[in-house]
Parts: structure tokens; C-alpha cells; sequence
């Protein structure tokens, strides 16, 4: 971690008073109760990883959204706000919808009608051992470094509160999180999510309407913003260039639109298990494909409530505004601020005490959502695609339910460890989405390539993976050592591009010259060997209009439509 970290973590406090610690005191007894009681329900491996396969849709679509809303949403996009503006609407209105509503309209019959029990089991299905195996170590890999970003968050936010030191905040921290997901399992995170997600919208809101008040109203803070660092653009979300990195108008908005719009956003949404993992807990097709279309309707409005109040806290904090004026100019600076802690800083200028608490609370209840998803998604992955695949097969069911439980302990020791690698960005969105282009991009092209062109062989998809990863981590160390530059984050943009461009040549060439499976162990898994009837719940065309997935994707589409034009 650099010195401007260590320094930011020993000088930033919080004038938290007992009300405040009460607050989170008590969201803290209602986490492990509600781990308690999911306990109850945990007789069978199913039972832990997958919930039973029997929640309703409107708490998986819950779920499915809180699960996002750690680091992710909460610091990293707040982060994005302070430094970019209006533009950082692009991560939900380009980045995540559009996703989120092909998962649930196309992708999701796929998942649950074959009965898998995570995206790498599909990926064996389709492909065999070779791509299954390479997808379940980096999927696994990949969850113990972002569960690392949320556990040095959390960790973050006790160290800036009690004053302890960041290592005792960081395990104190991953105790807590621990202790629910390994006693209910899926369950007990799923519930906790949703009790999370009213928890983060009760903190941000409040957040949000007191930093616009104390910033003049909607006026005041355009006016602020136009006359701070980075000037109006920061109020036009297109075309981007200071996210994008790229100067030219028509190259920023390619990058926005086909690196961050496609490749990564479909990407992370459509092959993520942290994400598919929830509505394969539902009860039927049509709930799991109502998941995550129920999921879009608040992620659309989640900005106002994160972005804002990171614009807010540049103009009006400030110690935000000399470091992003410092920032901007490219001269030093000597202070101990950073884009990530944008929040902290709001909260400590305009919150009173009680209010935040509850605001705190938030922040906890986004961070512990975001890790316990990884880790919920790392067990389930460990235990059945990697210990009873290649380890231990044909064991009870309880034996794998303990390895479940002892996977739950070892990723969390291994985030404590991963969480300090966190440190080193000032801005946690370059960290997390220059792992999204090694791991999510490469994965989507093999997916979407497999699923609906069914010449497309075993060994071509293990070998795109391969070639795909290492052409974005490629990219990277190009980027690095000075080959070319890019500001902002059109790194991971050009390397997700780069990536899925890669897996899709490198497949294509090598199916030209290995055999296909044959057609008849393709059914579930090819579009064109797929049933109608093996797509669709029989009931789904009697379900009132309201529980009908391709409607309420439609509603959703047109709404995230009119949005991106009122913006504009």
C-alpha cells in the first residue's frame, strides 16, 4: 500500500457519536440472526449452495442487485463521480441494463432448464474438462480478489470509525461476514442482501438530498461543477473522452459503447455466477429469468443515489476539491485523499449524528453484500466444479456440504490477504475493471459463441479462453511498461475489446481443424437444439402481465432508453 493510503487511513475520522455506533450495533445483531435462522433451513449441500432451488423472484431480483452493490457501486462508482461526472451513468445505463435484461430473456432458460449448479458446470457441459477447468480456476481466482476490494472497504470504514489499526478492521471485519455465510449458506446471504439493499438506499438518499441542499440545490451544484476541474463536460455523459481516455470524440464513444456497453457489461452480467448464482436459487424458469429483470428496475436509479453524492463531495468537500484540482493539473500532491474516499468525506461534512449511522450502516451493508456474494459464489464453484470434478468424487452429500463450509473459512482467510492489493488504487473502479477484461471478456465471447453456433468444439473453447486472457493481461503490461498510453479507464475498455476479439478468431480457427460434439449432447445448451418447450415454464403464458419476463424487460428497455436521451 503507498504512503498517501497509510496517511489517509490514520488521519480520517469520523465524529461518530453512541447513537451512531448503536445503529451499527444493531444492523450487526439483525446480520447474524438472520444467519442463525437461514441455519435452520441447511440439511443439504443443495440446500447451502443453491437455497433449495425455492425462493421467489422478487427476492432473488433483490438479491441479484445488492449482490452488485459493494465496492463496486458504492465506493468505486462514488469515486467515478467525483472524478468523471455525469459520464460514470454510462457503467449503468450502457454497462449493466442491456445485460441484465438478455441474461433474463435468453441466457437464463439455458442455466436453469439444464440444471446446473453454477456457469462453470455449464461450461463442462458444453465444452468438457478442458474449458471447464480453465473458467472454474479464474472465476475462482478472480472472486477471491474482488471479495479482497469489498474486505479492504469494509475494513476501510472500522478503521475510519474506531480508530483501530487497518489489519484488526480487516479481520474484525472478515469475521462478521464469515460468520453468516457459513452458517445459512445461500440463504443467509440472499436474505441479508435483501435486508442490505433497503439498508444502502435508507444511507444514500439521506446522503444525496442533504449534499444537494448544502450544495444550493440542482442549480448550485451544475454551477460548482462547471466552474471546478474538469468544467462541464462533467455534466454531458457523452461522448466521455476523460472516462474513456480517448481524445476523439467517435473513438471514446466506440470504446463506451462496444469495450465497456458489450464486452464488458454483457461480459460480467451474463457469465458472472456472483450474479446468475441468485436466480438459480428461484423456484421455476420463469422466476429465474424474472430475476435479474426485476434486479434493472432499481439498478437504473442506483446512480443518482452514488454518483451524485461523489460529484457532490468534489465540489463541496474540501480537501476532494484540492486533490482532484492537484489531479487534474498533473502537479503533486501532498495530502491524504483519494477518489475512493469521496463518500467518507461527504458523510463527514453534511451527515448529523444519527443520520450517520445509518449511513454507515450502508456502507457496511454494501461492502458485507458485495463479499459475501463472492464468497458464497467461491465455495459453490470450489466445492462442485473443483473438489468433487478433479479431488473427490461419488462422496455423501454432507461430505461436500463440510468442504462447502471449509472453502467459505479458506476464502476468507485469502481475501484478508488479496484485500491489501486494493490498496494501491486511488481509484478502486481501475482495479476491479481491469479484472473484469482478464476474466469476464474472454469468458462471454466463449459463451455466446458456444451457445448459439454449435460447430463450435471442446478444444476451440478451452483454447479461446486461454489466448483470450492472455491477451488482455497482455494489453495490460503493454500499458505498463509505456507501449502506449491511456488515461481514464479506457485501459480496461481496449483490453476486454482486445480480448473478446481474440477468444472469437482464436475459436473460430481452431474449430476449423478439431471435432464437434455431436448434436444430440447439445440439447440445453445450443439455441438451435433447444426445445421451445425446454426454454419456457408451460404456465408462463397464464401468469398476469406483470410476472411475464419479456414484458417487463420491454418496460425496462424503454425506460433505460428515455433515460440515456434525457440525460444525453
Amino acid at each position: 500500500m503507498d504512503a498517501v493510503s497509510v496517511q489517509a487511513e490514520t488521519t480520517l475520522r469520523l465524529d461518530a457519536q453512541p447513537v451512531d455506533y448503536a445503529l451499527v450495533a444493531l444492523y450487526f445483531i439483525f446480520v447474524l440472526g438472520i444467519g442463525l435462522l437461514a441455519r435452520q433451513r441447511v440439511s443439504s449441500s443443495i440446500d447451502f449452495f443453491l437455497s433449495g432451488r425455492s425462493l421467489p423472484a422478487w427476492v432473488t431480483g433483490l438479491a441479484f442487485i445488492s449482490a452488485n452493490l459493494g465496492a463496486v457501486e458504492i465506493m468505486g462508482m462514488s469515486a467515478n463521480g467525483a472524478e468523471y461526472g455525469f459520464p460514470t451513468f454510462h457503467y449503468f445505463w450502457i454497462g449493466a441494463i442491456p445485460a441484465m435484461l438478455f441474461l433474463g430473456v435468453v441466457m437464463m432458460p439455458f442455466y436453469y432448464g439444464s440444471k446446473v449448479r453454477s456457469v462453470p458446470e455449464f461450461m463442462r457441459r458444453r465444452f468438457g474438462t478442458g474449458a471447464h477447468l480453465v473458467n472454474a480456476l479464474s472465476f475462482a481466482i478472480a472472486q477471491v480478489l474482488i471479495a479482497g476490494v469489498n474486505l479492504y472497504l469494509l475494513g476501510s470504514i472500522l478503521n475510519v470509525l474506531l480508530g483501530w489499526p487497518l489489519w484488526v478492521s480487516v479481520l474484525v471485519a472478515a469475521a462478521i461476514v464469515l460468520s453468516y455465510v457459513t452458517l445459512g449458506g445461500l440463504s443467509a446471504a440472499i436474505y441479508n442482501e435483501v435486508l442490505q439493499f433497503f439498508v444502502i438506499v435508507a444511507a444514500l438518499l439521506p446522503l444525496t438530498l442533504v449534499g444537494l441542499h448544502k450544495a444550493g440545490g440542482w442549480n448550485g451544484l451544475r454551477d460548482k461543477v462547471t466552474a471546478s476541474p474538469g468544467g462541464g463536460a462533467q455534466l454531458e455523459s457523452w461522448p466521455g473522452n476523460a472516462l474513456s481516455g480517448f481524445s476523439n470524440n467517435f473513438l471514446s464513444v466506440i470504446g463506451i459503447v462496444f469495450g465497456l456497453g458489450f464486452v464488458l457489461s454483457f461480459g460480467y452480467w451474463t457469465t458472472n455466477f456472483v450474479e446468475v448464482q441468485r436466480a438459480l436459487a428461484t423456484h421455476s424458469i420463469s422466476a429465474a429469468r424474472r430475476t435479474p429483470i426485476i434486479g434493472a428496475y432499481p439498478k437504473m436509479f442506483i446512480p443518482l443515489i452514488v454518483v451524485i453524492p461523489g460529484m457532490i463531495s468534489a465540489v463541496l468537500v474540501p480537501q476532494m476539491s484540492e486533490y482532484k484540482a492537484a489531479e487534474t493539473s498533473g502537479s503533486n500532491y501532498s495530502g491524504d485523499v483519494t477518489y475512493n474516499q469521496a463518500l467518507l468525506y461527504l458523510m463527514k461534512d453534511v451527515l448529523p449524528n444519527g443520520l450517520l449511522g445509518v449511513g454507515l450502516a450502508g456502507l457496511l451493508a454494501a461492502f458485507m453484500a458485495g463479499m459475501a456474494a463472492n464468497i458464497s459464489a467461491f465455495n459453490t464453484v470450489f466445492s462442485y466444479d473443483l473438489w468433487q470434478q478433479y479431488v473427490r468424487r461419488d462422496r455423501p452429500d454432507g461430505y461436500y456440504l463440510n468442504v462447502g463450509r471449509l472453502a467459505t473459512v479458506g476464502a476468507t482467510v485469502a481475501a484478508i490477504g488479496t484485500a491489501f492489493i486494493a490498496g494501491n488504487f486511488s481509484n478502486m473502479m481501475d482495479y476491479l475493471q481491469t479484472l473484469f477484461s482478464f476474466f469476464n471478456a474472454p469468458l462471454f465471447a466463449t459463451f455466446i459463441l458456444g451457445m448459439f453456433w454449435k460447430r463450435m468444439t471442446p478444444t476451440a473453447g478451452w483454447m479461446g479462453l486461454v489466448f483470450g486472457t492472455g491477451s488482455a493481461i497482455a494489453v495490460f503490461i503493454m500499458h505498463k511498461t509505456g507501449v502506449f498510453e491511456l488515461s481514464g479507464q479506457g485501459l480496461s475498455f481496449v483490453a476486454a475489446g482486445v480480448a473478446f476479439v481474440v477468444d472469437i478468431v482464436v475459436s473460430v480457427a481452431v474449430t476449423q481443424v478439431t471435432r464437434s460434439k455431436p448434436d444430440a449432447e447439445l440439447v440445453g445448451l445450443v439455441y438451435s437444439e433447444t426445445p421451445k418447450q425446454l426454454r419456457h415454464d408451460p404456465d408462463e403464458a397464464n401468469l398476469p402481465w406483470y410476472q411475464r419476463p419479456v414484458l417487463l424487460a420491454g418496460i425496462a428497455l424503454v425506460l433505460v432508453i428515455a433515460l440515456n436521451i434525457i440525460v444525453g
